[in-house]
């Protein structure tokens, strides 16, 4: 049975209003009392999977959770279990899932690295929920006369660590299940909602929430971009193609903004966010016309949600990273505090916004929706890849002829000609496009890269990433003299920074041409 589900978190300025909603005359309020199991290494935890024994009422269940889409569904399997057994279990301390239940069913698969036997015998209970869950159904009736249902459900409650009692972890969440019926009704359901009490979405498990309890973690590390989770054949259609594309950048996207929404100040929790709306704004423009059902109205909310993190990030790196740096070669202190404070829109404040998270929800919908009903099916996205990447790689050779013809190092200074500073340097816009260029190529080597040419499309891809990040860090090293530039007007020992950095974006130019001559020269693997 595969389980599709939104979770969200709750905000405590709209806890009142959605408490009126969930508790009316037909809930169902029940008190869940869980026991979490895993081998004391975690092994199911790192293979995703969640075990548990719940008492859900007067009713004992065994169940297990794993593999999905990584998003909004997985795999699960619940088994009722004989409550005179778990009793006399529980009352010799002796709870224990049967793994045998599982042999022979869908979720066989995901078991399947396990010696069973073996597992059950390393088994130990890691930690227990104590939940209050009031359940509603939302109903709508079709055309058909069949009805769309929903079960909607509120937790509030703790996690409690396995063997310290003291240790405990609160939870207050609401999450929206589709009982039966279509996809369309649970994400319409779960947007009014979102828009009514500001929900945010969240991919944290409760088994997640307990791992990181026993760990003394309060949030999962930042989440990389991973192309290993890639999912297309080589006959993937267009509309299939890009829906892989975008379930791939918000497997990247929903952890980070999870974290941040639950209270992170990592910074690589906003950077790695920021990257993956990056990679998500460059395949829905590079793609557009692979699918007719994306939405124009995603980009512009993207782009200043990503535009907000790096305001945010750029202080917050300088004062954690480049500050202890400065001062480790005699530099003298600069307080940027005050400059973080006066941000008025944090990464928190940025995710939360109604209308990132609505768009959210609508890309994860349009990931889970059907591609073989579009008029493009026939299309095989390979056939339409070498057009974007052919055009996309000529505007970045383009661009970098300009870059020939004025140094870079002096576009990227504050002393450039007012006829070069606009918004179109050539500089910038070859930073923007070469980063493009490689997340489009990441996003089409599967369907394009052939076995006898890896070496050849490897290489290629290398000397792309080298000359973009080069380029990059000059942009960055650009942006960190600015800021201490502007420093320096209101603090004198900002002068040190800002002249550290000028030296570095002298240094930096026959490195980026270098790099720049290689990718320019190098045969494209399409």
């Amino acid at each position: 049975m595969q389980e599709i589900e939104l979770k969200f978190l709750v905000p405590e300025s709209r806890l009142k209003g959605l408490m009126r909603q969930t508790h009316v005359k037909s809930s169902q309020v029940l008190q869940l009392a869980a026991h979490y199991y895993d081998t004391p290494d975690q092994q199911l935890a790192q293979a995703s999977i969640g075990l548990r024994i719940r008492k859900e009422g007067d009713t004992w269940v065994q169940t297990i959770k794993a593999g999905g889409d990584g998003i909004a569904a997985r795999l699960e399997h619940n088994a009722v279990l004989d409550n005179e057994q778990v009793q006399t279990m529980l009352d010799n301390n002796e709870l224990t899932p049967d793994l045998t239940i599982y042999e022979d069913t869908p979720i066989a698969e995901a078991l399947a690295d396990f010696k069973l036997k073996k597992l059950t015998k390393q088994l130990t209970r890691q930690y227990v929920t104590d939940v209050e869950r009031t359940t509603r159904l939302l109903t709508e009736s079709n055309e058909d006369e069949t009805d769309n249902c929903i079960e909607m459900a509120y937790d509030q409650g703790e996690i409690i660590h396995g063997t310290d009692e003291t240790r405990r972890k609160a939870i207050r969440e609401i999450e929206f299940e589709l009982v039966s019926g279509d996809l369309d009704f649970l994400f319409t359901t779960a947007k009014t909602w979102c828009k009514r009490y500001k929900l945010c979405l969240s991919t944290v498990t409760k088994a997640e929430n307990g791992g990181l309890l026993i760990n003394e973690q309060s949030h999962s590390p930042a989440v990389n971009a991973s192309l290993s989770q890639l999912q297309i054949d080589k006959d993937s259609s267009a509309p299939a193609f890009i829906r892989a594309v975008v379930h791939n950048c918000l497997l990247q996207i929903l952890p980070n903004s999870s974290a941040i929404v639950a209270g992170s100040i990592d910074d690589n929790h906003t950077l790695q966010l920021r990257i993956g709306i990056d990679r998500l704004r460059t395949a829905l423009k590079a793609f557009v016309d692979f699918s007719d059902e994306i939405n124009p109205e995603w980009l512009p909310i993207l782009k200043q949600t990503a535009n907000l993190l790096s305001d945010y990030y750029q202080l917050a790196y300088i004062n954690a990273q480049i500050e202890p740096e400065l001062q480790a070669c005699g530099a003298p202190a600069v307080d940027w505090t005050a400059d973080i404070e006066n941000i008025k829109i944090t990464p928190i404040n940025t995710l939360q916004a109604n209308d990132f998270q609505i768009t959210l929800l609508e890309l994860i919908a349009f990931t889970m929706s059907d591609p073989s009903i579009e008029p493009q099916t026939d299309q095989l996205g390979r056939d339409k890849l070498t057009k974007v990447l052919s055009k996309q790689h000529k505007k970045c050779l383009k661009t970098n002829k300009k870059t020939d013809e004025v140094s870079v190092t002096e576009l990227m200074s504050d002393d450039v000609d007012e006829d070069i500073a606009d918004n179109d340097q050539p500089e910038s816009e070859l930073l923007n496009q070469l980063r493009d260029l490689r997340y489009i190529s990441e996003f089409s080597v599967p369907l394009l890269s052939k076995k006898k040419a890896k070496k050849k499309t490897k290489r290629w891809l290398k000397r792309l990433i080298k000359a973009q990040k080069a380029l990059e860090q000059l942009n960055d090293d650009n942006q960190y003299q600015q800021f201490y530039n502007l420093k320096s007007t209101t603090d004198a020992n900002a002068l040190y920074g800002a002249g550290w950095f000028a030296a570095i974006l002298t240094d930096d130019q026959s490195h980026i041409d270098a790099r720049l001559a290689k990718f320019a020269d190098s045969s494209t693997f399409w």
